[in-house]
């Protein structure tokens, strides 16, 4: 078989949609919206360590994605051999927050509407979703949790401190306490409004203080 059989094989001929101009602009809005996605990723991202792979993966799952559904949607055949081919692919990366799996659906679901040519519901439905991701967040960290952890060495120091954490933060509870010959070791939830943190340092002045520690935590560790 030669180069000239292939371009005159029926299997050629059977694309009859394929349109360069439809092709580009569908893949021009895939890539617009994907950097749109990443932005928000960008903005609302509350994890440990930022991975830019996996929010550069998301532009790119939504240009692949465009172009995987346009060529289905152009040839009938070729859509049964693509449902075949992707049941054997396999993703192998661990998903490290549960919001991960939400930008991976929406790159997803706007790769697959984009290919599909419904353009403004992709761009419309991209719109709202990034306005409610980041109101959402915007609501989550306007009282920062953190986990105050103080070691006291008698009951009145205890006193004080709990004392001074409820004249000083939004909110408290007890997680914990823990008493020992050395004395007592006190774990809290608390809130605090603008991380204004300055209060540990007042209550480390506290006679039978021995030490406080206060540690940040994205609220989902600890019931």
């Amino acid at each position: 078989m030669t180069f000239s059989d292939i371009f005159k094989s029926s299997f050629l001929e059977s694309v009859k949609e394929f349109s360069v101009v439809d092709t580009l602009i569908g893949m021009l809005f895939a890539l617009a919206i994907g950097l749109f996605i990443f932005l928000i990723y960008k903005k609302t991202f509350s994890g440990v360590m930022y991975s830019t792979g996996f929010a550069m993966s998301l532009v790119g799952l939504s240009l692949v994605t465009t172009l995987v559904i346009m060529a289905v949607t152009s040839n009938v055949v070729l859509s049964l051999g693509m449902v075949g081919a992707l049941s054997i692919v396999r993703f192998r990366s661990a998903i490290k927050e549960p919001m991960e799996i939400v930008f991976l659906f929406w790159s997803l679901a706007a790769g697959i509407v984009i290919g599909a040519g419904m353009i403004p519901l992709a761009v419309i439905g991209s719109v709202i979703i990034g306005v409610i991701l980041i109101a959402f967040v915007s609501q989550k960290f306007r009282n920062t949790p953190y986990i105050l952890i103080v070691n006291c060495s008698d009951e009145q120091a205890e006193e004080r401190t709990l004392y001074t954490i409820e004249k000083s933060v939004d909110k408290y509870i007890v997680k914990s306490k823990t008493v020992n010959a050395a004395g007592i070791e006190l774990t809290a939830e608390i809130r605090v409004k603008d991380a204004a943190t300055g209060f540990v340092n007042r209550i480390n002045e506290i006679s039978g203080v021995s030490g406080a520690t206060l540690v940040t935590y994205n609220g989902e560790y600890m019931s």
